[in-house]
């Protein structure tokens, strides 16, 4: 797909802003969560958020109408990918595991996305954005730890969830482009939260309905702030957009880069500190990021 220059540019921006969303998401989330508020009812709160702003602004500004009656089974299916099961399968699984097992089978996210993209396209993806993803992957992986990554029994179902988890949302960024170039970003948004959230609200209701929203600390706050509005509405609504104006493996690809902005996040926040070895990794994952998107797919 053809961009103009300055459209591609905004193209990236918008990629590089989801990516540092959810790289602070890693942090920011855990000042909520699971103390003030369960896992189930954090995504609750995300999908019913979202619904409502995203129908508010549709209703108002929108109003496209789904052309076909096969597009709203084709949204369902988006929307239990892209975030009902998605972020279930995340959130459930962050909980059960380590933050180093679920960085890393994280990783798998981009690889899948090619491979979707490749069967489902039925085009051969170039060599040059095979390197591009390997090299983003030893980048991202060393930036991770992943020397001390570990399956046992402990974790284990947790280990599975996360990459259910990256299975989905790369199944999800590779299915929902084909909508994309129906209709508008802001109308299958729309549609995406409000499917999911009639898919999360038996998960997440009861847990829900015991948060002490009363008593909760501003730090709680400002996650549950953070989350909607940046994790959610914000990034949702770019990925969106993006998958619009260019490939799904070039979305999926950012993936890479969250590990690295979530490091820089931890180092601004006094959590980590920073290394040469640290800048060599990032320097890993920008190259590849380049040569991802030198050669389109």
């Amino acid at each position: 797909m053809k961009l103009i220059p300055n459209k591609k540019i905004i193209v990236h921006i918008a990629l590089f802003a989801v990516a540092l969303f959810y790289a602070g998401n890693f942090s920011f989330a855990k000042l909520a969560m699971p103390k003030y508020i369960s896992p189930s009812a954090f995504i609750l709160l995300r999908v019913g958020s979202g619904m409502i702003f995203f129908m508010v602004y549709y209703l108002f500004f929108s109003k496209e109408r789904i052309k076909q009656k096969q597009d709203y089974w084709r949204l369902i299916i988006a929307a239990f990918f892209g975030v009902a099961f998605n972020m279930t399968a995340f959130f459930k699984g962050l909980s059960m595991t380590s933050s180093i097992n679920a960085s890393v089978l994280m990783l798998m996210a981009p690889v899948f996305v090619v491979i979707f993209s490749a069967i489902g396209n039925k085009t051969p993806i170039r060599p040059i954005v095979y390197m591009g993803i390997l090299i983003s992957f030893i980048g991202a992986a060393l930036l991770v730890d992943i020397f001390h990554f570990s399956i046992d029994n402990n974790v284990l179902m947790g280990d599975i969830l996360v990459m259910l988890n990256a299975i989905s949302y790369a199944f999800y960024l590779f299915y929902v482009a084909k909508l994309l170039k129906k209709y508008n970003a802001i109308t299958i948004t729309t549609f995406l939260f409000m499917f999911g959230f009639i898919m999360v609200l038996p998960v997440g209701a009861s847990d829900f309905l015991t948060v002490e929203w009363t008593l909760l600390p501003n730090k709680a706050i400002f996650s549950m702030i953070y989350v909607i509005i940046g994790v959610t509405i914000l990034a949702y609504l770019m990925n969106a957009w993006a998958l619009q104006n260019t490939n799904s493996t070039t979305v999926g690809s950012y993936i890479y880069l969250q590990p690295l902005l979530a490091t820089l996040i931890a180092i601004s926040l006094g959590i980590d500190s920073l290394s040469i070895k640290k800048i060599g990794y990032g320097l890993l994952i920008i190259s590849g990021l380049f040569l991802i998107n030198k050669e389109k797919n």
